[in-house]
């Protein structure tokens, strides 16, 4: 058995746009609902989600089938965590809240096997190697991982080019709603500032030859970041679709719910 190449991390070095989508629903069945839809990646959120190693499993196992990569992001950038979902057979992880080049460079070492990094020996229980019947699994794994971490706070942004010059580091991500509470505008991802700094971002990411990523559902602002070189883009929430086509829906029927009238015949004894 081959090792599955990481078809994700592929298409950001040949410098293709990859268009995803955030689920914080949990749940497997709505994951492999949402991996026939066209997305090129889906987002497995641990971080503000009700996940767990457990439910990241289902659902890396319900979007297997369809042409679509799974990315997890780890509530934290925790080395015994990111062992645990590269073994479940995660090959993409999102780390959030990483601040210093140093901590970029620990998320390297854990995403890797010994020498060049630090991630534990347990193949032959992992899924990932598909419990060690993938052809020499721990000498190709390190070669098919790709790690994207999160700059959204304003230290981040002033240690942006070195985190994004470390080796290992596939990609930068920002978070405009965290960005925009740490610059003082809680609440206001697009505000003009927190807009002006990530377009700033991802312009000083790609000037070190790395991808640049965001989250932002707002059309007009999602195309902004694209024409400004962001390559990874989610462009919705699972939970938001849902909720807001589920309101639309209800409100569409205001106005029709006044009382059935009663037909029954008025003779009638019963």
């Amino acid at each position: 058995m081959q090792i599955q190449p990481n078809a994700f991390r592929n298409a950001l070095r040949a410098g293709q746009i990859q268009i995803g989508l955030w689920m914080g629903l949990a749940d497997a069945n709505a994951a492999e609902a949402l991996a026939s839809c066209g997305f090129d990646w889906l987002l497995l959120d641990g971080e503000h989600a009700p996940n767990t190693v457990r439910t990241v499993l289902d659902q890396l196992r319900a979007v297997a089938p369809y042409p679509v990569h799974a990315v997890v992001r780890p509530v934290q950038g925790d080395v015994a965590l990111i062992k645990q979902y590269l073994d479940i057979g995660a090959q993409t992880l999102l780390v959030p809240m990483i601040d210093t080049p140093e901590q970029a460079a620990l998320m390297v070492r854990a995403m890797h096997y010994a020498p060049e990094g630090i991630r534990g020996m347990g193949a032959a229980l992992a899924r990932a190697s598909r419990w060690n019947q993938v052809d020499d699994y721990l000498n190709r794994a390190n070669d098919e991982m790709c790690l994207l971490v999160q700059a959204e706070t304003t230290l981040a942004m002033d240690n942006l080019a070195q985190i994004a010059a470390v080796e290992g580091v596939d990609g930068v991500f920002f978070g405009p709603a965290d960005l925009s509470a740490s610059m003082g505008y809680r609440g206001q991802p697009g505000h003009p500032e927190v807009q002006k700094a990530i377009l700033g971002g991802i312009k000083t990411v790609r000037a070190v030859g790395k991808a640049a990523g965001v989250l932002m559902a707002n059309r007009q602002m999602a195309q902004l970041y694209l024409e400004a070189g962001a390559q990874f883009v989610a462009v919705g929430v699972d939970t938001t679709l849902l909720v807001q086509a589920a309101t639309e829906l209800a409100r569409s029927y205001t106005g029709t719910r006044s009382p059935v009238p009663d037909t029954r015949r008025t003779d009638s004894p019963y």
